[in-house]
């Protein structure tokens, strides 16, 4: 858990300092161990009383983790040959007629 606070609090300074830097100043300032944020204060305090107290974890030998890998199947999709249908014509037909004028308009 100290972990995820950890980078949750260097997350949280590259945010500030990307507002108004370059990402390489910024990634710089985040990481520069004389300018720790309260919250790397905070994650450094329980590292160190942490470390005081002796490991919270068990014993590894005394609990095994069984992982089991079971691999799918290969997945083999066959799609059969096509052919794009042929197409007669490719251009529009002309209007077999003349377009109609419309009737002359009576002047007023």
């Amino acid at each position: 858990m100290l972990d995820v606070a950890q980078v949750f609090a260097w997350t949280r300074m590259f945010a500030g300092y990307v507002r108004t830097e370059s990402v390489a100043v910024a990634a710089s300032q985040t990481l520069d161990p004389e300018k720790p944020c309260e919250i790397c204060r905070a994650v450094s305090r329980a590292r160190e009383a942490a470390g005081s107290h002796g490991a919270a974890v068990q014993n590894p030998s005394s609990e095994r983790i069984v992982l089991i890998l079971e691999r799918a199947g290969r997945l083999v999709v066959r799609s059969e040959e096509r052919q794009w249908p042929r197409v007669g014509q490719a251009s529009a037909e002309s209007p077999r007629s003349d377009v109609p004028v419309p009737p002359p308009r009576l002047a007023a």
